[in-house]
């Protein structure tokens, strides 16, 4: 999908189609990608960075917003075959990207060792000297073309935002919820929280989101997926959902069954959301697209619960 400003969004084929998006930033000649994929994906960002003319040695930067594997795990087969591009991420993660073995083991840990195998590919070390630690307010010039990076906890403690002024959009990974192009009606986009394991931190996140609509973006191009406008509304809706999100969790924190009926009632709040948002799929359907998010939320609500449930 191209849009304006030179920003492009590439589906990595990540899940299913339009699930999980890489964006390739061209200024100049010059060429950036904000978040990558997996392996899998790498063939995918070559091929839309060559239909625009662009040569590998062009690519100045690859960022990651945080280093989940749907956003990072591509990222050293990706910086193999770019042989001048600096792979800026935030301090926290960048450990993780010169030894990726912690964060295979952390995802083995969620969905098994086949799964991450089969899903994310053997992800490649990248080397140390190729690596810019990128936390808050570091900027890098991409032919002359500002992107600043904000620290933005909450959903990950390794996470940032880009601000990229000339667009006037962030690139906010996970910070700014999921938008899923199914869920679009004539009121515009829907919008939920993710709570993935581990890091979730409600205060965190609601300060985050903050900070990113005090620069009063006109758009958010989040990993999934991609574009989204009318900014305001849908931080209002996160702010909502974080907070029924959280009571949720409360409410359920000493139950036997915990686990189930967490992710029972996450689905409640998100299918009727969606149904008074207008959205035309019927409740099986959209069970069926929500059904990972469900999940990892579930999960992640209740590794903040184990935690003590505070922040």
């Amino acid at each position: 999908m191209q849009a304006e400003h030179g920003i492009t969004a590439i589906d990595t084929g990540f899940f299913r189609p339009r699930f999980d998006a890489s964006h390739l930033i061209v200024e100049g000649g010059r060429a950036a990608f904000v978040d990558v994929g997996t392996n899998h994906s790498v063939p995918r960002l070559l091929a839309a960075l060559f239909a625009q003319g662009i040569a590998a040695a062009a690519v100045d930067y690859v960022i990651l917003t945080h280093v989940h594997l749907d956003h990072a795990g591509g990222a050293g087969a990706l910086l193999r075959e770019l042989p001048n591009a600096k792979l800026l991420v935030h301090p926290r993660g960048a450990r993780h990207m010169a030894d990726p073995s912690a964060l295979v083991a952390g995802a083995s840990a969620v969905y098994g060792e086949e799964e991450v195998l089969r899903s994310y590919g053997a992800l490649v070390p990248v080397p140390a000297a190729r690596i810019v630690e990128a936390g808050e307010g570091h900027v890098v010039e991409l032919a002359g073309r500002a992107l600043r990076c904000l620290d933005t906890p909450g959903h990950a403690r390794h996470h940032i935002s880009i601000w990229d002024e000339r667009s006037r959009a962030f690139f906010p990974g996970d910070t700014f919820g999921l938008s899923y192009r199914e869920f679009d009606t004539a009121r515009g986009a829907f919008i939920l929280p993710t709570t993935t394991p581990i890091q979730f931190e409600p205060d965190a996140l609601r300060a985050s989101i903050g900070r990113m609509l005090a620069y009063a973006p006109q758009a958010m191009y989040l990993t999934h997926y991609s574009r989204v406008v009318d900014v305001p509304r849908l931080a209002q809706d996160l702010l909502v959902q974080i907070d029924a999100m959280v009571r949720i969790a409360r409410a359920n924190a000493g139950a036997p069954d915990r686990h189930a009926r967490i992710a029972a009632a996450l689905a409640e709040l998100y299918l009727a959301r969606a149904q008074a948002h207008g959205c035309a799929q019927d409740a099986a359907t959209m069970r069926e697209l929500l059904a990972m998010d469900i999940e990892l939320n579930a999960q992640g609500l209740e590794v903040w619960l184990d935690r003590g449930g505070k922040g």
